[in-house]
């Protein structure tokens, strides 16, 4: 997990970087933080949390592998959209990567219905979001035999991967990771699971079909994954009052994580619309919702992660210190997210830098706590 983890933070920094740089083709940068990085990171935590919502043991050792074949496939495609090795090499990543979801999603639903008692509602959103990177790499796939509809399918992919794979897993932890990030148990988290997963899927999937088809067809869907967000914002702010939220590190990057979310949902139908480019609406997705939701959970895992059992005294220092200033760099991830979306790219830029940098800073930190603490 912790080495998953750490690859992950490098490529989404080396990411960022070569963005700002200017140097790499856009693509291969994109597939860096995104293939290399986020896509594994999903792998490990639903290898994490599956086993606790459906109270069963521990994955087996090659589940625990998954993440790292996802990474190596992952660099592959990005080696092969860079050019620096041949380019069918992208679809056997593609293939490679389909064939470790369907594993993955496998073993879910057999841990499910090996699950004592019926299982936490949240393993449905980790099957939902696998069901939507298979088709996101159907669709790459797809590509190589039908080229003419090479641009369908690549913004099929590319809505598929942002909003559907991405979106249903954060979405679908969230309600079971902010309650153990506060402290305070929410009754009402499963059952917003329950009723809301087909509500954000199915969102998901006409964003998809209506950015490949005809844009207008998107709005709706993108309504859909907006209600869904902002009812489960209210449902927070009611349950644990809208300081706590603010006060914890952890949850305010989970909270910005969310905000971004849905404000960069409003810029997609704008970019439908042809009022927005796409670059800027894909950036602030990732500024605004990918970077504060991964050093959220990240801050809150990485402890675990690192010394599974009981909490201690080092857990709880290490976390301590990744949460530091996770308020003022959500702020900053929002801040860059906004700017992005107003053309003022130096501001974005260096709202991103400052907030990449202090959570660096705050890993390093948090790596020389040491077990003697306890």
């Amino acid at each position: 997990m912790l080495y998953v983890a750490g690859l992950t933070l490098c490529s989404l920094l080396g990411g960022a970087f070569l963005a700002t740089a200017g140097i790499g083709l856009p693509v291969a940068v994109v597939h860096l933080a995104f293939a290399v990085g986020v896509v594994p990171l999903i792998f490990a935590a639903m290898s994490h949390f599956v086993p606790v919502l459906t109270r069963t043991g521990d994955p087996v050792r090659w589940i625990a592998r998954l993440p790292w074949l996802a990474q190596a496939a992952g660099l592959l495609a990005v080696l092969a959209m860079q050019g620096l090795v041949p380019y069918w090499l992208l679809y056997g990543a593609a293939t490679v990567d389909l064939v470790l979801a369907a594993v993955l999603l496998n073993w879910m639903a057999a841990r499910a219905r090996a699950s004592l008692g019926s299982p936490h509602p949240g393993w449905r959103w980790y099957g939902a979001a696998l069901g939507c990177l298979m088709l996101a790499l159907l669709a790459i796939l797809l590509t190589a035999i039908w080229p003419a509809y090479w641009y369908p399918l690549r913004l099929f992919h590319l809505h598929l991967n942002t909003i559907g794979l991405v979106g249903l897993a954060a979405l679908g932890t969230l309600p079971v990771l902010m309650p153990t990030v506060l402290g305070k148990p929410d009754p009402e988290g499963a059952g917003w699971l329950h009723r809301r997963l087909w509500l954000v899927a199915g969102g998901a999937l006409v964003v998809a079909t209506g950015a490949a088809v005809v844009w207008p067809f998107a709005a709706p869907g993108a309504a859909l994954v907006l209600v869904a967000g902002l009812s489960l914002v209210g449902q927070w702010v009611r349950r644990f009052g809208i300081r706590p939220l603010l006060v914890d590190g952890v949850s305010a990057s989970l909270l910005a994580a969310v905000v971004g979310l849905l404000l960069t949902l409003a810029a997609g139908v704008a970019h439908g619309a042809g009022l927005l480019p796409a670059r800027p609406s894909l950036l602030a997705w990732g500024a605004g919702f990918l970077l504060p939701l991964v050093s959220g959970t990240l801050s809150q895992l990485l402890p675990v992660w690192r010394w599974p059992g009981p909490v201690t005294p080092a857990r709880r220092e290490m976390r301590d210190k990744l949460a530091a200033n996770g308020g003022f760099r959500a702020l900053l991830f929002l801040l860059a997210a906004v700017a992005l979306l107003a053309d003022f790219q130096r501001l974005a830029f260096a709202a991103l830098l400052a907030a990449l940098l202090l959570f660096a800073i705050n890993l390093l930190q948090a790596v020389r706590v040491r077990r003697s603490t306890r």
